[in-house]
C-alpha cells in the first residue's frame, strides 16, 4: 500500500501530478472498483467525494460514515490518479498502466472480499470483459453474482440513462441495497 500510495509511475502524463486516490483494508467485505479521480477527489484525496459519490452512497442506501469505514469497504480506482481532461470535455480514461501495475498486488491484501461493485464501463471491461455494451453488462447483473456487480458510473449524465432504463432501479437498485445490507449491515 506504500509503494502504491507514493507511485509516481506515469507522472509526466498527469496534468496535476500523481496522487494515488484508494483505501484498502485486510477485513473490507465489499470493494469499490471505479473510473479514476476526478478533480475534486484529486484536491481531497478522498474517494467519491463528490456529486457521483453522494449518487452511488444513494444507490447502495449507506450513509458516508457506512461508506468510508475501511474496514468494511475497499475503494480502488482503475487509475489510482487524476488522468486529466478529454479535449472535447470531460475526464480522460484511467491511465491504461495503472491497473495492470497495482491492481493485483492490492487485491491480494483484501482476502475478505465477496463482493466487488464494478462501476463504470473500464471496471468492467478489466474484470468481466465480453463485447456487450456497459447498459446489457449491468442488465445482466445477475450472471456475474456473487463476485461482481457491475454498475452504471453515478456520473451526472446517468439520471437520464436511469429514466430510459426503469430496470435499474427496478431490479439492480434492490439487488444493489440487498447486498450492502448483507456485507455490511
Amino acid at each position: 500500500m506504500a509503494e502504491a500510495s507514493a507511485c509516481v509511475h506515469c507522472a509526466r502524463h498527469l496534468p496535476l501530478g500523481p496522487r494515488p486516490v484508494f483505501r484498502l483494508s485486510a477485513t473490507a467485505r465489499l470493494l469499490i472498483v471505479g473510473q479514476a479521480p476526478g478533480t475534486k477527489v484529486h484536491a481531497s484525496g478522498i474517494p467519491w467525494d463528490d456529486r457521483s459519490g453522494d449518487r452511488l452512497r444513494q444507490w447502495m442506501e449507506i450513509g458516508r460514515a457506512g461508506f468510508y469505514d475501511t474496514a468494511r469497504i475497499a475503494i480502488l480506482p482503475m487509475g489510482l490518479c487524476y488522468p486529466g481532461r478529454l479535449p472535447r470535455g470531460g475526464d480522460a480514461p484511467p491511465r491504461p498502466e495503472c491497473a495492470p501495475l497495482w491492481h493485483d498486488r492490492l487485491l491480494a491484501l483484501m482476502p475478505e472480499i465477496e463482493l466487488t461493485l464494478l462501476v463504470g464501463s473500464y471496471a468492467q471491461a478489466r474484470y468481466i470483459g465480453g463485447k456487450a455494451t456497459m447498459t446489457e453488462t449491468v442488465r445482466d447483473f445477475r450472471k456475474h453474482l456473487p463476485r461482481f456487480l457491475p454498475l452504471p458510473h453515478p456520473s451526472w449524465r446517468t439520471g437520464h440513462w436511469e429514466k430510459t432504463n426503469p430496470w435499474f432501479g427496478e431490479d439492480v437498485l434492490p439487488a444493489l441495497r440487498a447486498a450492502v445490507k448483507r456485507l455490511i449491515g
